[in-house]
């Protein structure tokens, strides 16, 4: 089994997402969660699967990104590695993206 190692803010990125999902239907923050897991398992076998973030932050480079199954305007942003993945964030796509990962 592939490792799959998430950062600390992407564990509050996750939690965030199911509690405003939770805000309109449980069962549609159990689906995100699950869509979530199902999604990480996936990068974690098939690391190149997403699509190269360019960002300024040294310490992020080869960051790629990729949607959330099922739920299109959630996207994973990890780092591969030869183990598996790192989750370094998860995050609607209307966020500030280029701020939030090093590029005013």
């Amino acid at each position: 089994m592939k490792r799959i190692a998430r950062r600390p803010q992407a564990k509050l990125d996750i939690i965030d997402a199911a509690t405003y999902f939770a805000g309109e239907s449980l069962d549609l923050s159990d689906r995100f969660l699950t869509a979530v897991k199902t999604t990480l398992r996936t990068l974690a076998k098939m690391p190149g699967m997403g699509s190269l973030f360019p960002t300024g932050a040294p310490d992020l480079a080869g960051m790629r990104h990729f949607r959330v199954q099922g739920f299109p305007n959630y996207f994973v942003f990890y780092l591969p590695s030869a183990h598996g993945i790192e989750v370094v964030r998860v995050l609607h796509r209307a966020r500030d993206l280029r701020s939030i990962f090093g590029e005013d």
